[in-house]
């Protein structure tokens, strides 16, 4: 696999077409800053410069359904990959926060 496709494979999993699953924790791997700026309403803020260290702290169990997300989908996809690599099942790349926002029906919010 090419760095193109393997970064696409990172990334690419917030396709619209992909069911999300209604029970899963949301996770905004953004920085604090731009979290308070305005996230969906019932993330947990897991910044990605803390993830590796963090994550088992936050979801335990390892087949707890899990959403990331961020402004782009990038480093959401870098997030997915790494829970992967540590053995989580259930974890999707919502993408961006206004995109994955608008597809659960859910409100973004500005605040801690």
């Amino acid at each position: 696999m090419g760095f193109f496709s393997h970064f696409m494979a990172a990334v690419g999993d917030h396709k619209t077409d992909t069911e999300l699953p209604a029970d899963a924790r949301l996770i905004d791997v953004r920085t604090h800053s731009e979290f308070i700026s305005g996230h969906i309403e019932g993330a947990i803020n897991l910044p990605l410069d803390r993830f590796n260290h963090d994550i088992h702290q936050v979801i335990k169990d390892k087949g707890t359904p899990v959403i990331l997300y961020c402004r782009s989908g990038a480093r959401s996809g870098h997030a997915l990959s790494v829970m992967h690599q540590l053995g989580y099942t259930q974890v999707f790349n919502g993408g961006s926060v206004g995109s994955l926002a608008l597809r659960m029906k859910k409100e973004v919010k500005r605040g801690v």
